[in-house]
């Protein structure tokens, strides 16, 4: 019943930046962490940076010091601003959001994904 919708994505060149805006649709409340993972192919899916409903904040190691994850927990909404891009960086990056629910187990959801190219 959730769905989450991605924007941001594009072709950046080294060392640019980019900012992702994701958002929950339809609705839809009650929804805990939030956050953004990131996929290359050939690749297992990476934490890129989560804040929790509390306000916990968790980066994956290669990205501390240039993202910067944002949370809007009353509009459901989550960002992502990603400077000193490298092309390592490059791959499709994916909203996450934890739904929480009374008497329920919590729900994960994921957004389509929006891609991220970091090349000159």
């Amino acid at each position: 019943q959730v769905q989450l919708v991605e924007s941001g994505g594009g072709l950046v060149q080294p060392g640019g930046s980019l900012r992702l805006s994701c958002a929950v649709s339809g609705g839809i409340f009650n929804i805990g962490t939030m956050g953004w993972y990131r996929q290359a192919p050939g690749k297992q899916r990476e934490l890129v940076a989560v804040k929790a409903g509390g306000g916990a904040l968790t980066y994956g190691d290669s990205v501390k010091g240039r993202f910067t994850i944002s949370r809007d927990s009353a509009e459901n909404t989550v960002s992502l601003q990603m400077n000193s891009l490298k092309p390592e960086d490059t791959a499709v990056y994916l909203c996450y959001a934890v739904r929480i629910r009374l008497g329920r187990p919590p729900e994960s959801y994921w957004g389509q994904g929006t891609q991220v190219t970091v090349s000159s």
